[in-house]
């Protein structure tokens, strides 16, 4: 039998020690803040059933869900003719009843129906998971990518908007980003756009058309919306609230004229000026944030504020992004459950922090000294400094006796280690043992209790 060389399914990637120290780091800052802002962590499994996830992300986000086929013979239940038509929409509700899920706020939706007699409201909930997608791997972009979401349900505040800004502001800050932009738009004026031109029933094909923007140009915006049935008309009122300029007071300022005969674009521009308002009492620390009138986020449960942050510091594309929904759980039979949302680009943001060095010096180290012994002797004199320095919280390992030093240290060079402690006939006799700083070469003879100490103030 031909052996088969083994690989990863596209869009997918093993992560090696290091890298997973560096991931870590991104997720544990984040959760930190998260915390900080009173969110409480859950997870959800990776699977859902295919009726939660369908229908809750537009035409295009249902394309995009991993189905996972019935266990046992499935076809065998499938009506022949069905078939025989060749057609996989037809058959899948019937092959497929689970699927992998989409992202984070769906399931949370569910979980949050499913176990309100446990919650306290408003629930505030953070998750740190993967997350599938069948979309084309590119650059920044996966089939397999971890999600940092944070929501809260039960609250209409504003406040909860103003504060998922300083969240950003603070987590990315902390990672060491300088530069990163917080762009805002609001749903209701997005509607509001719509029912000026009478095409409320055509919000959907709108918003899908401008969230393009960046991609595709003006032009192509255009092109997309005289397909979807907008005419020359439509565009010519469309094109100077599309292309709006000026600072957020002045953007609001044309909205408003531009809307005033739209009762909820209207709404739209008071609750993003609360955001605003809310805002005026907290100094941020890197953000810049923009009301982007462009920005409409193609899912289908956004209902009131969105947002998107994007690096200035590397070309990539957004590495966050959220808003208010609602009424998301009012699909799965809890109606009048408002919530908003936002989610940290994981995997993006580490390429970011990858490209722009900014990851610090010791995310790749897991052990902080090793121990080297010339023989069996010198390894029974260390087990009880080994536990001494393990309950002190210190990373340590002891290197099986037997091998040469130099074996060891090439070891303990390799995993990045610091430090590492040698242990023969001459340390076992003075109680002095070498220490050896492996970044600068340094080394010299201390005790045990030296060594401790100074390990454990690092």
């Amino acid at each position: 039998m031909a052996s088969i060389k083994p690989s990863t399914p596209r869009g997918t990637r093993d992560f090696s020690p290091a890298e997973m120290v560096k991931r870590n780091y991104i997720f544990d800052t984040i959760k930190k803040v998260f915390r900080k802002y009173g969110y409480q962590q859950i997870e959800t499994p990776a699977m859902e059933n295919l009726s939660t996830l369908m229908g809750k992300y537009g035409d295009e986000g249902d394309k995009l869900i991993f189905k996972i086929l019935n266990s046992g013979d499935f076809l065998s239940k499938v009506d022949a003719n069905k078939l025989t038509t060749q057609n996989s929409q037809l058959i899948t509700p019937e092959i497929s009843e689970k699927a992998l899920r989409y992202d984070l706020t769906v399931p949370f939706a569910r979980y949050v129906v499913m176990h309100q007699s446990e919650i306290t409201f408003p629930f505030k909930r953070f998750q740190v998971q993967p997350v599938w997608r069948a979309d084309r791997p590119q650059k920044g972009r996966y089939r397999e990518f971890y999600q940092c979401d944070a929501d809260v349900v039960g609250s209409d505040s504003l406040l909860n908007e103003a504060e998922f800004i300083l969240i950003y502001d603070e987590a990315l800050s902390n990672l060491g980003l300088k530069d990163f932009t917080i762009k805002i738009n609001n749903r209701k004026i997005l509607s509001g756009i719509a029912e000026t031109i009478d095409k409320i029933d055509s919000i959907i094909d709108l918003t899908v058309a401008i969230d393009k923007l960046d991609k595709i140009g003006f032009d192509g915006v255009i092109k997309e919306l005289l397909e979807k049935g907008f005419t020359e008309a439509d565009i010519e009122k469309l094109r100077p609230v599309i292309l709006l300029e000026g600072t957020n007071t002045e953007k609001l300022e044309s909205l408003r004229k531009a809307l005033k005969k739209s009762a909820i674009g209207l709404q739209g521009c008071d609750e993003v000026e609360t955001i605003f308002t809310y805002l005026k009492s907290f100094n941020l620390q890197k953000a810049t944030v923009e009301l982007d009138i462009t920005l409409a986020r193609g899912l289908n449960y956004y209902t009131g504020a969105i947002f998107e942050v994007k690096t200035n510091e590397a070309v990539m594309g957004s590495i966050g992004g959220g808003g208010r929904y609602d009424d998301l759980t009012g699909m799965f039979g809890l109606k009048g459950i408002t919530g908003a949302g936002i989610s940290f680009g994981a995997d993006r943001i580490y390429d970011v922090l990858e490209e722009l060095k900014l990851f610090p010096e010791g995310t790749n180290q897991t052990t902080q000294v090793l121990i080297c012994c010339f023989d069996k002797d010198g390894e029974t004199y260390a087990l009880p400094f080994l536990q001494q320095l393990r309950e002190r919280g210190i990373n340590t390992e002891l290197y099986p006796a037997g091998a040469k030093i130099k074996k060891q240290l090439d070891y303990a060079n390799n995993k990045n280690i610091p430090y590492t402690v040698v242990i023969g006939s001459d340390e076992m006799q003075s109680g002095l043992l070498t220490f050896k700083n492996m970044q600068t070469g340094n080394q010299e003879k201390l005790s045990t209790e030296m060594i401790v100490a100074m390990l454990a103030e690092e």
